[in-house]
C-alpha cells in the first residue's frame, strides 16, 4: 500500500507492523463486520491497511491534528477506502461515541529528553506531537487507557503500540481497567512492542 506524506504525520515503519499482524490474528475480522477506532491516526496508514484486509469492516480515524487528518482523507481517497473510513478531529478518545470491536493506536511514546537523540530523520522531521510522550513517555497512555473499556464491546480487544522499555508500565496502567488477557507482543526484532488486552464478555464480569 502507498500512502502520502506530509510533515504533520509520522513515516510509517516496519515497528508498527506487529500492531497489524496482531490484529489480524487476534480479531475475526473476515467473516463478520466489525468496527475500528484508530486513536492518533496521522497518515492513516494502520486504520488502512486493517480495512484493506477486511472488506466488511468501518473504521474512524481520530487525531488533534487537522492538517495530518487531511493526509489520512486523501489516502483513503486514494485507496478507495473513502466510503470505509472516517475521520475526526479529537484529542484522544475525548467526545468519541458508539463501541467498537477493535481499538487500536500508535501514540507518541518518547521521553520529552529523549527525542534530541533519535536518528536525524525522525528527531528533524517527523512532528514532535506524535513523537513527544511527556516526561516518562507515558502520559499519552494515561489519557487513553482510562477511556478505552467503555468504547470497546464486550470481547472486543485494544490494542497499544508501546516502547520497548514500557511493556510493565503501560501493562499496569491497564490492568486497571474493565480487561484481562494483557498480552505484549514482540516486533519483528524480537523487542516489546505491542499490547493487546481484551474487554470481558458480559457473562464474564
Amino acid at each position: 500500500m502507498e500512502l502520502a506524506l506530509s510533515p504533520d504525520v509520522l513515516d510509517p515503519r516496519p515497528d508498527s507492523e506487529c500492531l497489524i499482524e496482531a490484529a489480524l490474528t487476534l480479531v475475526d475480522g473476515d467473516r463478520q463486520p466489525i468496527r475500528i477506532l484508530d486513536l492518533g491516526t496521522g497518515s492513516g496508514c494502520l486504520l488502512l491497511a486493517l480495512l484493506s484486509e477486511w472488506p466488511n469492516a468501518t473504521g474512524f480515524g481520530v487525531d488533534i491534528s487537522l492538517q495530518a487528518l487531511k493526509t489520512a482523507i486523501a489516502n483513503a481517497r486514494e485507496q478507495r477506502l473513502s466510503d470505509r473510513a472516517h475521520f475526526v478531529c479529537a484529542n484522544w478518545a475525548n467526545g468519541v461515541i458508539g463501541q467498537y470491536d477493535l481499538i487500536i493506536s500508535n501514540p507518541p511514546y518518547i521521553a520529552t529528553s529523549d527525542i534530541a537523540q533519535l536518528d536525524r530523520e525522525v528527531a528533524a522531521y517527523d512532528p514532535h506531537l506524535a513523537l513527544d510522550g511527556g516526561e516518562d513517555g507515558l502520559a499519552a497512555y494515561r489519557s487513553i487507557i482510562p477511556n478505552l473499556p467503555p468504547l470497546l464491546r464486550p470481547g472486543g480487544t485494544m490494542l497499544l503500540e508501546i516502547g520497548s522499555d514500557q511493556a510493565s508500565a503501560v501493562k499496569s496502567l491497564i490492568e486497571r481497567s474493565n480487561t484481562k488477557n494483557v498480552t505484549v507482543l514482540p516486533d519483528l526484532a524480537g523487542r516489546n512492542r505491542c499490547i493487546s488486552a481484551k474487554k470481558p464478555l458480559e457473562s464474564e464480569f
